[in-house]
């Protein structure tokens, strides 16, 4: 299996973080290597525009938003076991 880490995107992010969001509070960041190639109001519309131009798994779409929620994610199961 593959996997696919964005280290380099979410680096950039998160240590321009405070200027992105100053600048684009709201909207969803395309971010390839440690560049924004764009900026959408949707997600949605992120990853179809998006798509058409660069092959999926070559950028990392990010909410703008302020602190550290913007890029953490809290997962909880109450189901312990194999799957």
């Amino acid at each position: 299996m593959n996997t696919i880490t964005f280290e380099k995107e979410l680096a950039f992010f998160i240590e321009n973080q405070e200027a992105l969001v100053e600048k684009y509070l709201g909207k969803i960041l395309v971010i390839k290597g440690r560049e924004i190639i764009g900026v959408y109001p949707t997600t949605l519309g992120a990853y179809v525009e998006t798509q058409k131009e660069h092959p999926l798994g070559t950028f990392m779409l990010q909410p703008c938003q302020p602190g550290p929620e913007a890029y953490t994610v809290n997962i909880a199961s109450t189901k312990i076991g194999r799957y």
